[in-house]
């Protein structure tokens, strides 16, 4: 019986080359899916701006609008996106975003459902250039940005009380500042204002990927219950989490009841801890967010400026008192959703 050959001895970096070719090779994938989607984007920002400027010049109305997608739909027929109420956002794209961009952000870094909620969802042109920025920057999907939108985060981000300006160098006191809110909603656990303590922090546990995405980009869970001890004695913080950005662990601490003095200093205390037995030499110094139902904010500026540790106070809601962001009358996105399902796709079968 004929012996079976040996396979080739592979070179001793084959490993590490496959690595670095998948690595380039899923680069130039989301490369490609970006150009894609840019060049969707510009394309529906000139039909757009063509309808807006004939629309003006000639008085041309809605039935125009509606032969216009009968026309291209039949001429593309492999293509979608070209319903009536698709044009129509393409015309509302043109005309609130002239140079085709929110703010300082082109437009066309964002998917085409991303700038048809921007646009639909929010009437003040700053607010939208705010949410396309986050958006970008931190990568945000459709269905976060819609929450996000929904919950007035702009509104939210970095108000709350804070000694971080003085126990915090910059650019770190800055870029804590703006990871906090105020308040916090955690209308999805389904609580009830007399919840406890307990009650919240097992419901947040329980509804961990709501509690993150309130929680904003960065944000690690390490802990419930975390058990320190000192000397002897047992103590446990509610919730640890670490930061990937801020490099640091970040202690929350629940209380189901107003801010009192006295729970600045019993967080300053974990914060301490943390720091002497938790946190690594290259880990930046432990942030502390105290959650209460309700807060007095000059009780808690005067709470925080003789703390030593950075702890930053904010209120918590369980029940929705915020008004949401209201729609603009035009199509809805379920409408056209089906048939621009398919844009990226064809426009790259067609490259």
């Amino acid at each position: 019986m004929t012996p079976t050959a040996a396979p080739p001895a592979l070179p001793d970096d084959y490993a590490d080359w496959l690595k670095h070719l998948k690595g380039d090779i899923a680069r130039a994938q989301q490369r490609a899916a970006l150009a894609v989607n840019s060049e969707l984007v510009q394309l529906y920002w000139r039909i757009g701006r063509d309808i807006l400027l004939r629309q003006e010049a000639q008085g041309w109305g809605a039935k125009v609008i509606d032969r216009l997608a009968r026309d291209l739909k039949d001429s593309f027929p492999d293509m979608r996106g070209w319903s009536s109420s698709n044009l129509k956002y393409m015309r509302f794209f043109a005309q609130h975003c002239p140079d085709g961009k929110f703010g300082q952000q082109p437009a066309d870094q964002l998917p085409w459902f991303h700038i048809v909620i921007l646009l639909t969802k929010l009437d003040n042109p700053i607010d939208r250039d705010w949410y396309a920025t986050q958006a970008v920057q931190l990568g945000w999907s459709r269905t976060t940005l819609e929450l996000h939108i929904k919950n007035r985060l702009h509104t939210r981000q970095g108000t709350a009380v804070s000694n971080f300006v003085a126990r915090l160098p910059s650019p770190d006191s800055a870029l804590a500042n703006d990871t906090l809110k105020d308040p916090y909603l955690f209308d999805f656990l389904g609580l009830g204002d007399d919840a406890h303590e307990r009650e919240i922090e097992s419901g947040l546990i329980r509804h961990i990927t709501r509690f993150l995405l309130e929680l904003g980009a960065g944000f690690a869970f390490v802990g419930r219950q975390f058990r320190l001890e000192v000397a002897g004695d047992e103590f446990f913080i509610d919730l640890l989490f670490y930061h990937t950005r801020l490099k640091c662990y970040v202690v929350i601490e629940l209380k189901a009841t107003a801010f009192k003095p006295e729970h600045a200093g019993q967080i300053n205390f974990y914060l301490a801890t943390v720091d002497a037995q938790v946190k690594a030499e290259d880990d930046k110094p432990t942030i502390g967010l105290l959650l209460c139902k309700q807060q007095n904010r000059l009780v808690a500026e005067y709470a925080l400026s003789g703390i030593e540790k950075p702890i930053g106070v904010a209120e918590y809601r369980l029940l929705r008192d915020l008004p949401e962001m209201l729609g603009r009358n035009l199509p809805s996105i379920a409408e056209i959703e089906a048939e621009l399902a398919g844009d990226v796709s064809d426009l790259n079968e067609k490259s």
